[in-house]
Order: C-alpha cells, then structure tokens, then sequence
C-alpha cells in the first residue's frame, strides 16, 4: 500500500517540476497520540510546490490534526515534518515563526472577529507584524476584497452585517492578504448551499493559482474536492491509504475510497460502536 502512495506522490511531483523536485510539503512517519488512542500512525505524505491537495477522511481520522503537526500547533511524537527539505520540527522559535509567516489559513468556520470591521479583520496579520499602516490598511482591504468578489464598502461592515457566503469570501480574504506561498483549507464550503459553495470553491483555485500558492484542503464535500484538488489523498485509521487525481474520486477502483466518496452505506468502512 506504502508503495502505492510513494508512486502517486512521485507522479504528482512530476507533474509540477519533475521527479527530482524537492516537495513543498513533505511528512515521513508521522505519529501523534492522545492519550490511548492512535491518531496519526505514520502519515506519509508529499505535497508539490504550487499543487493543490485534498485530505479526504471520516470524523476522528486525522485529517485536522495532520494539519495542526504542519502548522506546528501540535507536536507530532514521530515523524519528519519539512517544509521547502527543511524539518520543521528541529526548527527553532524563529525559524518556525518565520516558516508560520508564509502561510494562510481559512478557517472552517471563517473565524472573523466579531469586534474588529472587515478591513481590519482582512488586514490583521499585516497590521500585527507592522506590514502596513492604519492609514493604509482600508486601500488594502479593498484590493484584496475585489480579488473575492466584494465591493470595498463590504470593509466597514462588521462580521454580523454579512451573510454566510460572504462571510466565507472575507476569511478567504484574510487568508491571502499577506500573498502566503502554502495556504490550507477547513471545510471551506461547510454550511453554504451549492451554488455559493461552487462560488467559494471558484474563487480559491483562482486566488491559489494568482499567488502561485500550494494548496491543502480538507473537506467532505465530494464536488468541491473534484473542483479544489489536483489530487486526493485518503486518510483512515491514521494512514494515508491512497493518493490520486481528484477528478477520479468515486471510481478510483479502491473499494473503501469509493465508498467513502459515494457516501454508500455498505463497504469496508463501518461505523463503529461505543462500548
């Protein structure tokens, strides 16, 4: 199976500079625990310099915690972590702050904050780290608000004046505003109907593909992964079982894949009991 996603991984890097490339995102034996349950047991994973990446897998698989060990908000037990072959996990304080630097973030639920306007909410890691001013953090907005699809007055509003989808477009705002070369994805169309969820999705494959970004996803919408990913990887029971095409999910002729993505009742995935 470890051979499978080797090839599928190396293929990917092909795709995008060659077998030889050194990956952006790269995870070797990677393990984390809490407490008595495994959660993490040894995810293999490599993901290419300006590729997007959909992590696929049930609830309590991994896939927020495979994302927290590379952000470093989670120390794995074992395993490499690097980023751009370098290991993020023997890094020091500054060096990993710098790496933390480089990457956006949308959030499952947007996580706007609801005391700040959205001008400020879209400008606020460059506000904080001093890369603009006040003074020019509206016009700022403003840009960058138009590259999602909204008028710059929607920058004096407060987070509650917004509905869902809009909602959505500022915490993608946000997530590019500091022009981030790794950007990661939570549920990016959870609670939006199909139409605006195909929006969002729309506007993530440009603003990635604007910034020359690399991309990693996680969600449970079918159709958005197909629409988000270049390929898919499926975590279960702490493993990465299988990396492919995203545009092949639902007939990737691995049974436990193809269930999950059918949302098929029968097959070797089955919900487990509380004892």
């Amino acid at each position: 199976m470890r051979d499978m996603v080797e090839q599928a991984t190396l293929a990917a890097g092909a795709a995008h500079g060659g077998p030889q490339a050194v990956p952006k995102i790269r995870m070797r034996g990677v393990r984390k625990a809490f407490g008595p349950k495994q959660v993490l047991d040894g995810v293999d994973l490599d993901v290419a310099a300006g590729h997007s990446l959909v992590i696929l897998g049930g609830s309590g698989s991994g896939k927020s915690v495979t994302i927290k060990c590379v952000l470093g908000l989670i120390e794995p037990d074992e395993g490499v972590i690097e980023i751009d072959g370098r290991d993020v996990t023997q890094m020091s304080r500054r060096e990993r702050e710098a790496v933390a630097d480089r990457i956006g973030m949308l959030f499952q639920n947007g996580a706007l904050f609801d005391s700040l306007p959205v001008w400020e909410n879209v400008c606020f890691k460059l506000l904080a780290q001093g890369r603009v001013t006040r003074a020019k953090a509206r016009d700022k907005a403003a840009e960058v608000l138009a590259q999602v699809g909204l008028a710059g007055s929607v920058g004096d509003l407060s987070p509650a004046e917004l509905s869902g989808g809009m909602q959505k477009r500022v915490a993608l705002a946000r997530a590019i505003a500091a022009q981030p070369d790794i950007i990661f994805f939570d549920e990016p169309t959870t609670g939006l109907d199909p139409i605006m969820g195909a929006v969002i999705d729309g506007l993530i494959v440009d603003c990635v593909k604007r910034l020359g970004a690399t991309a990693v996803s996680i969600t449970h919408d079918m159709a958005s992964a197909r629409r988000i990913g270049d390929t898919a990887a499926m975590l279960h029971k702490g493993r990465i079982v299988w990396s492919g095409p995203a545009a092949s999910l639902g007939h990737t002729g691995h049974a436990l894949v193809d269930q999950f993505a059918n949302g098929e009742r029968e097959g070797p995935i089955q919900m487990e009991l509380r004892r």
